[in-house]
């Protein structure tokens, strides 16, 4: 924007504004849907509206949603409205613009106040480095479709030449177990006896033959229906579905809730930034009537409306008279659908939680089976131009709105697992949208995801991180990352595929199946992988973000500095011991000397006071967190310890449990999960619950006392309010 304009009132204001107006056009046109020369202004972006202070969408004129651009783009679009609006042109360098929202009340403040200086109207120009600028995709042009098109077909091959050598790894890796099994099964052992619950597993597979026996004798005497319909009032062993077919493994987690006696309906949610993502209700059909169809579409893109479908009553619910179930929403894992919670029939959390006496909701991230956005499609760049941020942002919210709405209730119950955490840990962050903090009642994060692990280093990993953003975009495009995995999915045996899709996880991720149930892996791989933008994992591999500084809210030279000072601190108090316990005086005087040297060091390196560097305020919710002892993915105990050692002020741990011998994915699908980590997260769950008097009581919940929130820390904060009120008294 040129820099030479004058002020209102000068003699060359009319042509001024006459030059805004056109600047305006061209940066609505660069941003919009398509192009104007195609005729009409549906599409065309008129404002950018800030989520969150470095989260812009576009509004368009016919009141849709596209995906963020880069900062500077959105600022320059508003900036350009505002003197418009206001018949005001400034002299403002765009790159100087920073403050908070710019929401209408805040825009109008801001020029009654500064007079029309838009600089306290924007967001910072800067961003977080961990969160580094999404490339800029315009609409379409014959240019862009030839670079898409030219990106596509690279990707293509490349992409499938870097997933050849990884699952002929994957396969020369288990030529050694296969050659011992098939060794065993030779000399007529069992390959399987060293499995730590292989008693179990035969327990379970002959219950499932036995069940298999009954449904063919039902089908036999012409007792069952037909097309895949259930027998009412049937027990939890007869509610299969009768297609003719033993135990066929499917994509679809309503197969698998009417296995255990419950069902599925799906909601169409659309977030903020105009993707219409998938949300699946587990429920009781004994005790609850899906909506129709056009119920349960999208409601457009606006969350946390006081808009409610059912309201939330003390006395008891409408139906048969019983109290309604407290909502809980889960969410997934990178590459992974929720149905990832849906696999291991009634061990399954989704259905365990149901039929504990919760509402559980399953909730998807963008694209995932079906990309879908309201008004892009597959092949526009813009519609896969997104990262971990925006899925936090965006998507969570979103869901949880969804939720909130269809329940009535004010707050929810969350639980997330690796990559659902990470989105989580972002989302509530105070630089992000800390208010959804105040809409749940409690965190449960499983193997939670915030500090690389050591398989960050293997050699792949490594590759990833050395080649440059260009190279990566080139190698995996700028559409769905390996979009050949979803094709194998359609076209290959489900028995073929789910034994593929482990032997190339576990390559790749160093995990095996010894606490699974062996017999139903094909299975769990059903719900995996799922379309992910190439974006995203650039932001998780690439040499950027995630894989260079190995944590998602702290720069590598951040979280060491930490580290550092809570070793320092750790060798004062060991002195300090040391000498208190010895009867030495100059043993001790040289202990007090060492202390004190140690803390001027440390002062000079910049210590922190206590919770200076916390990534969350007051509005976060209790947090509960189960890690794996053996994760190699990502490293659990250093988030325990940030916790531990106070860096975060604000957040209460109210459930901290590390679980020896656990991999990353045993902690949903091991066969002794329900006892070592279900039965934790429902209790959890029932006594952070805020309405605990309007709800059902959980099974198996029934002894459980109700969280109190510690008086010290309501104290403190009481005594932070007081303080902040008395110093705005004293400045007014």
């Amino acid at each position: 924007m040129s820099r030479g304009r004058r002020s209102s009132g000068g003699p060359d204001t009319g042509g001024s504004i006459a030059q805004t107006a056109v600047e305006f056009a061209q940066q609505a046109e660069k941003l919009s849907h398509h192009h104007l020369r195609d005729g009409g202004n549906d599409g065309l972006a008129v404002e950018a509206l800030f989520v969150a202070p470095r989260d812009p969408v576009l509004v368009t004129s016919d009141g849709g949603r596209l995906p963020a651009v880069p900062l500077k783009e959105a600022q320059k679009l508003n900036l350009l409205k505002e003197e418009l609006e206001s018949g005001n042109v400034h002299e403002t360098p765009l790159a100087q613009t920073d403050g908070r929202h710019n929401s209408p009340d805040t825009r109008s403040q801001d020029r009654e106040s500064a007079k029309g200086n838009l600089r306290a109207a924007m967001p910072p120009s800067h961003t977080n480095p961990l969160f580094p600028p999404l490339p800029l995709y315009g609409p379409p042009s014959y240019l862009r479709n030839i670079q898409c098109y030219a990106f596509r077909v690279s990707s293509f091959f490349l992409s499938l030449a870097f997933l050849s050598v990884i699952v002929l790894g994957s396969l020369f890796t288990s030529i050694p177990p296969f050659l011992q099994w098939t060794w065993k099964k030779a000399t007529f052992r069992d390959p399987d006896a060293d499995r730590p619950f292989r008693n179990e597993e035969l327990r379970r597979q002959q219950l499932r033959k036995e069940k298999e026996r009954r449904r063919r004798r039902r089908l036999s005497i012409g007792s069952a229906p037909l097309g895949g319909q259930q027998q009412q009032g049937n027990d939890d062993a007869d509610n299969d579905n009768f297609d003719g077919s033993p135990d066929p493994i499917v994509c679809d987690v309503g197969y698998y809730a009417r296995r255990v006696g419950l069902d599925v309906e799906e909601y169409q949610v659309q977030t903020e930034d105009g993707f219409i993502i998938d949300l699946w209700h587990v429920y009781d059909p004994k005790e609850y009537t899906p909506l129709p169809e056009e119920e349960r579409a999208n409601r457009g893109p606006e969350v946390f409306t006081t808009e409610k479908r059912r309201k939330l009553k003390n006395g008891d619910d409408d139906h048969d008279g019983k109290k309604p179930k407290f909502p809980v929403l889960l969410m997934h894992g990178l590459l992974q659908s929720s149905g990832a919670y849906c696999v291991n029939d009634e061990d399954s959390l989704a259905f365990f939680l149901c039929k504990s006496g919760y509402d559980v909701w399953l909730g998807n991230n963008r694209c995932g089976f079906n990309p879908r956005h309201a008004l892009l499609n597959y092949a526009d760049p813009r519609m896969w131009c997104w990262n971990i941020r925006q899925m936090g942002v965006f998507d969570l919210p979103a869901l949880t709105s969804r939720v909130l709405y269809e329940t009535g209730f004010e707050k929810i119950g969350l639980i997330s697992h690796s990559q659902g955490t990470t989105q989580t840990f972002v989302a509530l962050a105070k630089e992000q949208r800390p208010e959804l903090g105040e809409r749940l009642t409690v965190f449960c994060a499983l193997a939670p995801a915030a500090y690389a692990g050591p398989l960050i280093g293997k050699m792949y990993f490594k590759f990833m991180r050395v080649i440059t953003p260009a190279m990566f975009r080139l190698l995996f495009g700028i559409h769905a990352f390996i979009p050949i995995m979803m094709t194998m999915h359609r076209l290959l045996p489900p028995r073929v595929y789910g034994w593929l899709g482990y032997e190339v996880f576990s390559f790749l991720f160093n995990w095996t199946d010894v606490r699974w149930d062996r017999a139903l892996r094909d299975r769990m791989f059903q719900f995996a992988p799922v379309y992910v933008s190439a974006e995203s994992m650039r932001w998780w591999l690439g040499r950027e973000c995630f894989a260079k500084q190995k944590c998602i809210l702290a720069t590598k030279e951040e979280w060491r500095a930490e580290e550092r000072e809570d070793n320092e601190k750790q060798q004062q108090e060991k002195a300090q011991d040391m000498s208190s316990s010895s009867s030495d005086v100059e043993r001790s005087q040289r202990e007090a000397e060492a202390i004190k040297r140690s803390s001027t060091t440390t002062s000079k390196r910049g210590k922190h006071a206590k919770g200076s560097t916390a990534w969350y305020n007051s509005q976060a919710p209790p947090f509960a967190l189960w890690v794996c002892g053996n994760d190699c993915l990502v490293d659990g105990d250093k988030l325990l310890c940030r916790f531990e050692r106070g860096r975060e002020p604000h957040v209460d741990v109210v459930h901290a449990e590390t679980l020896e011998g656990y991999e990353h994915l045993d902690i949903i699908w091991a066969m002794d999960a329900v006892d070592r980590v279900f039965k934790g997260v429902r209790e959890v769950l029932w006594k952070t619950c805020d309405v605990r008097e309007a709800c059902r009581v959980p099974v198996g919940c029934e002894g459980v006392e109700a969280w109190v929130r510690p008086a010290e820390r309501k104290d403190d904060e009481e005594d932070d309010e007081m303080e902040s009120s008395s110093s705005e008294d004293l400045s007014t």
